[in-house]
C-alpha cells in the first residue's frame, strides 16, 4: 500500500512539474499552433502586413506614372487596355499606369485605414464600456442605451450615413465613419466582461479588504476583461477593411483618383469590365483574401481562449 501511494504521489508531482507555469495565454498559443485554420490565417495576415509595409520599395514601377510604354497602346475608345507584357506583370490600368504596382501600393492604404479605424473604435469603445462597467447605475444605463441606438442601425449603412455628411470627403472621413461603427461593438463586449468580473470571488475579496475601487478596476477587472476585446479587434479589422473598401467603392472616400486604394480601384474598374475584367478581379480577390485571413485568425483566437475548448 505504501509503494502504491508513493507511485501515485510521484506521478502527480511529475504531472504538476510538466504543467507548472503554463498560463491561459500559453495554452491558447499552443492550441493555435496546432490549428491549420489559425496557421493559414496567420500566414495571410503576416504576408499582407509585410507587403503593405514594403510595397513602395518593391513596386516594380512608379504606381502614379503614366508610362509611355503602356499609354502608346492604350485605346479606351477602341476598347484596348494593354495586358501583361515583359516588365508589366498585370499590364496597364485605365490610365496607362502599371496595374501591379498600384495593386501593391493599394495594400498599404487598406492596411492604414483598417488599422486606424479599428484602433480608434477600440479606444472609444473601451472608454465607453469601461466607464459603464466600472461605475454602473444610471451611467451604465445611459451609455448602453446610446450604444443600443448605434447597434440598431446596420454597420455599413451607418458608415455610409456618417461619411456622406462630410463636406469634403477624404481618407480621414472613411476612417472616422468606420471607427464610429466599431465603437458600440467594443463597448458592449468590454462592459459585459467587466460585469462578469464584478461578482467574482477575487473582486469580492479585494473589496472586503478595503482595496480602493480604482485599484480594483484598473489592476484587476480591466486587465482580466481584455482577452475577448483583443480577439474581437482582430475580427473587426477584417470588417473595417471591407467597410472602408465599400465606402471608397461608393465614392465616399478620398476624391483623389491617383491614390491607389483597392476599393477605389474596384469602383473605377466597373466602366471597363468588358474591356479588361482584370481591373476588378484582382482588387476584389485581394480584399476577400485579406479579410478572410483576419477572420480565420480571429476565430481561431476566440476558440483557443474559450474555456469550453480547454482540455
Amino acid at each position: 500500500m505504501t509503494t502504491f501511494m508513493k507511485r501515485k504521489r510521484d506521478k502527480i508531482d511529475a504531472l504538476a512539474e510538466n504543467t507548472r507555469g503554463k498560463g491561459v495565454l500559453a495554452d491558447a498559443v499552443g492550441r493555435m499552433r496546432r490549428s491549420p485554420v489559425a496557421i493559414i490565417g496567420a500566414v495571410i495576415v503576416v504576408l499582407f502586413i509585410v507587403l503593405a509595409a514594403i510595397a513602395p520599395w518593391i513596386a516594380p514601377k512608379d504606381p502614379f506614372f503614366r508610362d509611355p510604354v503602356l499609354t502608346d497602346h492604350l485605346r479606351l475608345g477602341a476598347g484596348i487596355i494593354p495586358g501583361a507584357q515583359p516588365g508589366y506583370l498585370l499590364g496597364s490600368d485605365e490610365n496607362g499606369r502599371d496595374f501591379f504596382s498600384r495593386l501593391l501600393v493599394g495594400s498599404q492604404q487598406s492596411l492604414i485605414v483598417g488599422v486606424m479605424a479599428t484602433l480608434i473604435g477600440l479606444a472609444l469603445g473601451m472608454l465607453v464600456g469601461g466607464v459603464a462597467g466600472a461605475i454602473g447605475g444610471w451611467v451604465d444605463t445611459a451609455l448602453m442605451r446610446f450604444t443600443d441606438i448605434l447597434l440598431s442601425v446596420p454597420g455599413l449603412l451607418l458608415a455610409i450615413s456618417i461619411a456622406a455628411l462630410a463636406k469634403n470627403p477624404s481618407q480621414f472621413t472613411v476612417i472616422l465613419a468606420v471607427s464610429i461603427v466599431n465603437v458600440p461593438i467594443f463597448a458592449r463586449l468590454l462592459r459585459g466582461s467587466m460585469l462578469a468580473q464584478r461578482h467574482s470571488e477575487y473582486i469580492l475579496a479585494a473589496t472586503s479588504l478595503g482595496v480602493k475601487r480604482s485599484t480594483i478596476v484598473f489592476r484587476h477587472m480591466l486587465p482580466n476583461s481584455l482577452a475577448p476585446v483583443i480577439v474581437q479587434a482582430t475580427l473587426t479589422l477584417a470588417t473595417s477593411i471591407l467597410d472602408a473598401a465599400a465606402l471608397s467603392f461608393l465614392g465616399l472616400g478620398d476624391p483623389n483618383l491617383d491614390r491607389a486604394e483597392w476599393g477605389a480601384m474596384l469602383s473605377r474598374a466597373q466602366d471597363f469590365l468588358e474591356i479588361k475584367p482584370d481591373l476588378a478581379f484582382y482588387p476584389a480577390i485581394a480584399i476577400i483574401v485579406v479579410a478572410l485571413g483576419f477572420t480565420l485568425l480571429g476565430e481561431s483566437m476566440r476558440e483557443a481562449l474559450d474555456p469550453k475548448n480547454r482540455r
